[in-house]
């Protein structure tokens, strides 16, 4: 019986349909078919209900599910225990944000690369809440991003949390100064990307000081917003831990403001596969990175 018939099986469960786990496997539909076909004539049994719109499970196809997920964490369980990491092939998908990107990611994808040569990374960096909506839909393989992600068979684990701070170029003269959000209206502010959880924070600071929500200009590029606050266009919360080089150079200031922004937290967010167990290592490596950088 072949594996790879088992796992295109359990793909088509977790997506809900055969152009879905065609798209997911990089194959075509007809090849899906093939597949389940050969799998079913060799079972005896139909493990599909297919008609032009859905395709439902069976109920010997519902209890193939569970059998089908221990072959197949048996034998990835297997590979991941005996065989050389240097040995193994093929690709992993993760989606990040720009936030990661400036802290740990290098480190993420150093070790990775120690570890397993022979793995490729495919990377996409989006907004926390573009990436959240990738994994549920399981068109990636691991999200790093500010979560958690909830859905079923999802697993969330915690890359802590990093510490937010007010920063402006010395040409505004605010460092050394107690601030308040108040103070702060009066300049040009800069943030993250409308609807994301700082761009939510912020706002609700403003608020709960009793103060007019004021103008933003949102990025979902952290290093283009901290070009522009290097440049004197605006005074931006980011996170400490990738202000160093310009806070050593003294191109940006850190300030005093009452109250402090919101810390971040960040999550590694992985679908419990049986199949591949790759996702869950590399959230496990991030995770140990990311702590490392994170704020006690």
């Amino acid at each position: 019986m072949n594996l790879r018939f088992i796992e295109t099986f359990l793909w088509i469960v977790r997506l809900g349909s055969f152009s879905a786990a065609a798209e997911k496997l990089n194959t075509t539909q007809a090849s899906i078919s093939n597949r389940i076909a050969t799998l079913e004539r060799e079972l005896g049994v139909q493990l599909f209900d297919r008609d032009m719109r859905s395709v439902t499970l069976t109920p010997v196809g519902q209890q193939a599910v569970s059998k089908a997920e221990e072959i197949v964490r048996a034998v990835s369980e297997f590979r991941e225990a005996i065989a050389d990491p240097t040995s193994l092939k093929g690709s992993v998908s993760i989606g990040t944000i720009d936030s990661i990107v400036h802290s740990f990611l290098p480190r993420l994808v150093e070790r990775v690369q120690e570890r397993y040569p022979g793995i490729a990374i495919d990377l996409n960096v989006d907004t926390s809440l573009n990436m959240a909506r990738e994994i549920i839909e399981r068109k990636i393989d691991l999200a790093l991003i500010m979560g958690p992600a909830l859905d079923h068979g999802l697993v969330n684990i915690d890359l802590g949390t990093y510490r937010c701070v007010w920063v402006a170029s010395p040409k505004y003269g605010l460092a050394g100064k107690r601030l308040t959000l108040a103070d702060l209206a009066s300049y040009p502010l800069l943030a993250f990307s409308k609807g994301s959880v700082p761009h939510h924070g912020l706002l609700q600071q403003f608020r709960e000081a009793g103060l007019e929500a004021p103008t933003i200009s949102n990025s979902n590029s952290l290093a283009t917003i901290m070009r522009l606050a290097k440049d004197g266009l605006g005074v931006a919360p980011l996170p400490r831990v990738i202000l160093g080089e310009y806070v050593d150079a003294g191109s940006l200031e850190i300030l005093d403001v009452t109250p402090a922004f919101h810390p971040l937290t960040f999550h590694a967010v992985y679908a419990d596969h049986p199949d591949s167990l790759l996702p869950s290592i590399i959230a496990q490596m991030a995770a140990e990175v990311s702590l490392c950088m994170a704020d006690a």
